[in-house]
């Protein structure tokens, strides 16, 4: 069926609004956060992979690494094992470090490739041991006591970034490849550490001097005391935001992940529901976008242009 003249005329003002974006962004590297929380099924999940596909096709370069914690937390469930938190963080124990690379390296990592693969992409996927691409070492918790003294909480393989060694990326980019990553990292001794996807994807980010690091999660960006989700912000306004209370607890992380890319060169960091149809495409290709907008440049007209 023919488009009406309504519906053509809407097509192309898409088409138009997007061009200065494609073209600015052409060559650029953008890091894609994607949330377990955000894969919410068939429809979403094929929505994500077009709209990396597209990205690519149109001449930019996305790396993608993904969470996968409410699947982990499924298949826990399913062999009778039980999910142990301590401030936000899952208690790995070996048991649990190996259901998380069986679900994280494994089912949700193809899943996602192979949703590229099938929507017309060339995905790759990774964990961090492969190539030695995310060297880790163990995270302790700190936590206050009542007398004041401070305790180290050991939490087994939960580790944080050491560092991205980014030679494997550069030669899948270069060859035409999406990299997808699971946050899977190494330690020095060989044991495995099951790291935050977003710290990882920080990190890749800031390794690869990203124009962009994408977290498509299941909130809507960064909201203030009456509920709009705030956007233009530079790093200044967003720690404003968190002295005052706006910005506290579970989004703390998320936000620091955030502001760290952005201190340590990455262009804009961008947080919004990745759930929503074609969410990544709005975001970066629209004046208006989806979510937040997070970047250093304090003086700039247009703060979506970033």
């Amino acid at each position: 069926m023919a488009l009406t003249r309504d519906s053509a005329l809407n097509v192309a003002n898409v088409l138009t609004e997007a061009l200065p974006y494609i073209q600015r962004f052409h060559g650029k590297t953008v890091v894609v956060k994607y949330g377990g929380n955000a894969m919410t099924g068939d429809d979403s999940e094929d929505s994500f992979a077009r709209d990396i596909v597209l990205l690519k096709t149109v001449g930019i370069n996305p790396v993608v690494v993904h969470g996968g914690g409410p699947q982990i937390g499924d298949l826990l469930k399913r062999i009778g094992k039980e999910s142990i938190f301590i401030d936000g963080m899952r208690v790995t124990d070996d048991e649990t470090m190996d259901v998380a690379e069986m679900v994280l390296g494994g089912k949700v990592n193809k899943a996602i490739v192979n949703r590229i693969n099938q929507n017309g992409g060339r995905a790759i996927g990774l964990t961090g041991k492969d190539g030695g691409l995310i060297r880790a070492k163990k995270m302790f918790l700190s936590r206050v006591n009542e007398d004041g003294s401070i305790e180290q909480l050991d939490i087994g393989h939960v580790g944080e970034v050491v560092g991205i060694k980014i030679d494997v990326l550069d030669v899948l980019v270069k060859g035409g490849f999406i990299p997808v990553i699971a946050p899977i990292g190494v330690g020095d001794d060989g044991a495995s550490y099951n790291i935050n996807a977003d710290l990882v994807a920080g990190k890749v980010a800031e390794a690869l001097g990203a124009e962009k690091l994408i977290l498509a999660t299941n909130i809507p960006g960064v909201m203030d005391k009456q509920k709009n989700v705030l956007t233009g912000l530079t790093t200044t306004d967003v720690d404003a935001l968190i002295a005052d209370g706006t910005i506290y607890g579970g989004m703390l992380p998320k936000i620091a992940c955030a502001l760290d890319a952005v201190k340590g060169g990455v262009t804009s960091a961008h947080i919004f529901d990745g759930r929503v149809p074609h969410a990544t495409l709005l975001e970066v290709f629209t004046d208006d976008g989806m979510g937040t907008l997070i970047s250093n440049r304090e003086n700039i007209k247009d703060k979506r242009s970033v």
